[in-house]
């Protein structure tokens, strides 16, 4: 009985290897960046302002008022309170580019990458996910990033 089930289990992890091999493969071309809205657009140029100017109050001006951020080795904070203490003395150069977008109704997202360069390779990626308020300005929802590395 213990053989069989030796057997099965080593037949298990060696249908894995492939698999895990798939998952380690990276591509070594950057994706192309995609044109957004210019409302879309709006949000990422006014994070990027905000950003390099270290104003906390206008980043989180950017968020809905019960809004996320998801900082890599951080739990999760929500709210205008937290987001100011997130953000407090974070900025420099920061410039997003956008991947992929979808909208519909009042919910939307954009899938992008980051640099601290005008030029250069990106160094993370990021996820926003918006919502339009009352006056049909886009606000952050959700603000999730890591880096590349």
């Amino acid at each position: 009985m213990h053989g069989w089930l030796w057997l099965v289990m080593a037949c298990l992890a060696g249908s894995l290897l492939p698999l895990q091999a798939q998952q380690t493969e990276v591509p070594t071309t950057p994706l192309p960046s995609v044109m957004l809205p210019p409302d879309l657009n709006r949000v990422l140029r006014d994070y990027e302002r905000a950003w390099q100017a270290r104003n906390t109050e206008a980043l989180v001006s950017l968020f809905v008022a019960d809004g996320f951020v998801m900082q890599p080795q951080r739990p999760p904070i929500r709210g205008q309170v937290g987001l100011r203490q997130a953000y407090q003395g974070a900025g420099g150069p920061l410039y997003l580019r956008a991947l992929a977008f979808a909208q519909s109704g009042s919910v939307g997202y954009i899938i992008g990458a980051y640099r601290y360069q005008i030029v250069g390779n990106d160094v993370g990626k990021f996820v926003l996910a918006l919502r339009r308020d009352d006056g049909k300005r886009w606000l952050i929802a959700a603000d999730m990033d890591n880096s590349i590395k």
